[in-house]
């Protein structure tokens, strides 16, 4: 029996059905895509379970996998039992083959018959296997092909050599091989009374999926499938402890390395009094860095909390081996040099495993000691053997964040237990007081339907950071209106609520995702829009396109794949063109707000005066000389306090909590240690920036005052706005019949032309309106007397109004003494202007006279200086009557005088 690594077994398994016609399939996510009934993924045929039901296709019908398991929540939940025992796992790999179709239970079992005896060299002596009571055919298989008698086939009648997906669906009996640890461990084999112990252990599960399972009668009735599938499973750590000669899965090589390296760090030996501390924080490692590495961030909610609950375990045992810091994110190098080869996310995400490790155990320690006084005090006050009372569990919970199951493993080794009902009780009371404190009026009321949400159904869990399709269950629906329904069919408006999604709900100026719902019963529903509700529960807005939607329904949503990229373009443009603003600009630069939308980006700024022209053009440059760069955008998760003091700029108008996501991008500039922009944001981005294609910016202006707002466009949006752009310089540079490289010079040529022209023009028309020039005839016979006072008016019809000014200073020199009218009806409207020369200023004034011809025009006001005063009107018909009001007015002057 050859003593083989961890790493090489695992190899072993792949290469082994590889050579047998097996496709190797990647593991899946240990948050389930395709299953939104499990908490996270706990065995390998759970990628595949549409597959199995024909419900999806792949191309190919022979598969195997190395699948991440973790079992910490729900009905599979190993937690407690971690570290105490020999097998007991948060996570653990499954090693599994699969036939989708293709061959059936002979094949299974020769080939699995193979790999242990032959590749793995197990001694088939101490090799038994079990069978369904009923299947003779599995029983002869293991007969014939692997020479067992009778004796080491034992027939199981229960439902542990019979697998089920569920009440209905696909189904058959197992075959399960057991490996005997030998008579120096108590135990039996598996049927007999003493089958619990350690001596005969489970190492691979063999399913024959040969029945569907449909309702019938209200019961069940089994038909045989068509096309009968194998599914197998095998965990790795047992595997590894036989193949490697050891009872105990922790003393296999792999989980060995993580033991040793946790008594380097904390100081404290491995084995001893100390061993269960070791083997709690070497098993919670592997789990907490794979879901991490995997999207989930420690929370207060659902998958997170689960999360959190796992990490604190390992922590408060390193904090009983004596660790004065923080000692888990110290190991994330060792479990990458284990396990990185084969699962590279481990690499990939090591910074921000590593980042997320210090920051809760940072904040647990702050928190631990505290909390393990109180209930040091507390436990001072129980008689032997009392279990500590549900309030006192439910204030470690919500004052000091002991989970319920960190306060029971610490009472585990005191031979004490906690009052559970008390805690949960504890629970809904503060739940009852925080629904109280909500009712109150405005807006909080209105949003009273989502607390309420929130309370009875939960949070819903964000899938989107890796995903843009994923499975779910209705938690609720909704009409617009925020009444509940149990069900919506093809026509109505309906919001919908599930337990998780990949859709983005609107916050961070990032606009929601749209896509569409599907259910198993053949609704569609047209989502347009998503809505983040308290922050917690995520409101899918749209229209029931087909079908009937009903809460209880599985259903499968899709996000737009191409508007969600054009709006992750969008988003991280805006974090690179923030910090080229604050470079070129200066660092008063801060954002005032944002909108980021699939066509579009709008980025509001504090800079007091307009960017240049040259500003634009540099700070443009810059952007896109960090998207060719095409550096990896990262994310970490920090303290709002830490992430700042990194450098990280805070957004405008966000609100954070105790976590924040640290999104990195543009590089390292040479000599620095800095990327190029760091900033908290909760959004979706590229995962490199070269993802954003090409950026440009279309408008800069005001917005408010020391506010100017840029909107700029990325991807195909700028791509479709250049071509749009360029179009245009096409068409002019026709309509000049020149080249598009010579049309700006001849634009320039032809704007000093006009201008020339205009002069001409100008000059040619004020010589009209002066009566050919001079002070001949004409210009004398224009000239009236009224009150003693000299009047030269000139109504012009095609005279432009600004050019009223300069035609009165000529007039008023023709005059001598007197004064000047000049009316425009240019374009339909009426201008006019008056002017007095020098000598009369002093007793008549402009403003007073062309107020009155103003009036005349139907206009109001009109202003100026005594000499010279301009006023308009709309009805530009009435230029006689103007010039007769100012007439009556010099008049009516002359008169008064004498």
């Amino acid at each position: 029996m050859s003593k083989k690594t961890a790493n090489e077994i695992r190899a072993t398994f792949l290469d082994f059905f590889k050579k047998n016609g097996h496709a190797v399939v990647d593991s899946s996510p240990l948050v389930p895509r395709n299953d939104p009934t499990l908490m996270f993924t706990n065995a390998g045929m759970v990628q595949f379970k549409n597959v199995f039901t024909g419900n999806e296709t792949r191309p190919y019908s022979r598969a195997v996998t190395a699948q991440k398991c973790v079992r910490a929540g729900g009905k599979h939940n190993d937690l407690e039992n971690v570290g105490y025992t020999a097998r007991h796992h948060t996570f653990f790999e499954m090693l599994g083959n699969f036939s989708f179709g293709d061959y059936f239970k002979a094949d299974a079992i020769e080939l699995a018959w193979t790999l242990i005896t032959k590749e793995y060299g197990l001694p088939k002596d101490r090799l038994c296997v079990t069978v369904f009571h009923t299947d003779d055919e599995a029983a002869d298989l293991w007969k014939k092909v692997a020479g067992i008698g009778d004796d080491r086939i034992i027939r199981i009648p229960t439902s542990d050599n019979f697998w089920m997906m569920g009440d209905t669906g696909p189904c058959g009996p197992c075959s399960e091989i057991f490996f005997d640890h030998g008579p120096h461990i108590a135990g039996g084999p598996p049927g007999s009374a003493e089958q619990d112990g350690d001596r005969f252990i489970e190492i691979w599960n063999l399913v024959f999926m040969q029945y569907e399972q449909f309702p019938k009668d209200g019961g069940h009735e089994r038909v045989p499938l068509p096309k009968p599938s194998i599914d197998t499973g095998m965990g790795l750590e047992r595997l590894a402890a036989v193949l490697q000669g050891v009872h105990d899965n922790y003393d296999t090589d792999l989980m060995r390395a993580l033991i040793l390296a946790s008594a380097d760090a904390t100081g404290a030996p491995p084995e001893g009094a100390h061993a269960v501390s070791h083997r709690v924080i070497a098993d919670h490692l592997r789990a907490c860095s794979f879901l991490i590495a995997d999207g989930v961030m420690p929370s207060n909610e659902g998958r997170g909390y689960v999360l959190r609950r796992i990490m604190r375990r390992a922590m408060r045992h390193a904090h009983m081996l004596g660790a004065k810091d923080p000692v888990m994110y110290r190991l994330v190098p060792a479990l990458v040099r284990e396990m990185g080869g084969h699962y590279t996310e481990l690499q990939r995400a090591q910074p921000l495993i590593t980042e997320t490790l210090r920051l809760e155990e940072t904040k647990f320690k702050q928190t631990l000691d505290r909390g393990l006084r109180l209930l040091d005090e507390e436990e001072g006050r129980l008689a032997p053997g009392q279990a500590l009372s549900g309030q006192v569990a439910f204030t470690l919970y919500d004052t000091y964040g002991f989970p319920l199951d960190l306060t029971q493993d610490v009472l585990r080794g005191r031979q004490r237990g906690v009052d559970v009902d008390g805690f949960n009780a504890a629970m809904e009371e503060q739940r009852r007081k925080a629904r109280a404190a909500w009712a109150g009026s405005g807006e909080a009321a209105t949003e009273r339907v989502w607390f309420e949400l929130k309370d009875e159904v939960g949070a819903t869990e964000f899938l989107g950071y890796d995903t843009e399709m994923a499975e779910a269950k209705v938690t609720a629906l909704l009409d617009p209106a925020g009444t509940r329904l149990d069900r919506a069919a093809a026509g109505q408006e309906v919001i919908v609520v599930v337990n998780q999604t990949p859709f983005y709900g609107e916050s961070g100026g990032q606009v929601g995702d749209s896509g569409v719902l599907f259910s198993a019963g053949g609704a569609e529903v047209a989502v347009r829009d998503t809505q983040k509700k308290l922050g917690a529960v995520w409101a899918h807005i749209g229209a029931v396109t087909r079908g009937t939607i009903a809460v209880g329904d599985v259903v499968e949503l899709r996000v737009d794949g191409a508007r969600r990229a054009d709006i992750r373009a969008n988003h991280s443009a805006t974090h690179l063109l923030h910090e080229a603003l604050r470079r070129r600009l200066g660092e008063h630069v801060t954002q005032k707000g944002s909108l980021v939308a699939p066509e579009r980006l709008r980025f509001d700024i504090s800079q007091p005066t307009p960017l240049s022209a040259e500003d634009v053009q540099v700070v443009e440059a810059e952007v896109n000389r960090r998207i060719l760069g095409n550096s990896e955008v990262t994310t970490r998760l920090m303290s709002p306090d830490a992430a700042i003091e990194l450098g990280a700029m805070a957004l405008f108008g966000e609100k954070y909590g105790e976590e924040v996501r640290v999104v990195s991008m543009g590089g390292v500039d040479a000599g620095g240690n800095k990327e190029f922009s760091v900033e908290l944001c909760g959004g979706t981005h590229v995962r490199r920036t070269g993802d954003i294609g090409l950026f440009k910016i279309v408008s800069e202006g005001a917005v408010a005052a020391g506010v100017r707002r840029i909107e700029a466009m990325t991807g195909r949006g700028a791509l479709s706005y250049l071509d749009e752009q360029e179009g245009r310089l096409i068409q002019a540079a026709s309509a000049l019949k020149v080249p598009p490289a010579e049309v700006p010079a001849k634009v320039a040529a032809l704007v000093e032309e006009r201008r020339r022209l205009e002069k001409e023009l100008a000059d040619l028309r004020r010589q009209v309106a002066l009566g050919g020039g001079g002070a001949g005839p004409a210009a004398a016979a224009a000239v009236k007397e009224v009150g003693g006072v000299k009047l030269l008016a000139r109504v012009l019809p095609d005279l432009p109004a600004k050019d009223l000014k300069p035609l009165a200073d000529d007039l008023k020199k023709q005059v001598g003494s007197g004064v000047v009218v000049a009316i425009s009806q240019a374009d339909g409207k009426g201008s006019i202007v008056v002017g007095v020369t020098e000598d009369l200023a002093g007793r008549l004034s402009a403003v007073d006279l062309v107020r009155a011809g103003s009036a005349a025009m139907g206009g109001k006001g009109g202003g100026g200086r005594p000499d010279m005063a301009q006023a308009g009107g709309p009805d530009a018909g009435k230029a006689e009557a103007a010039v007769a009001a100012i007439e009556a007015v010099l008049a009516g002057t002359a008169a008064a005088a004498e």
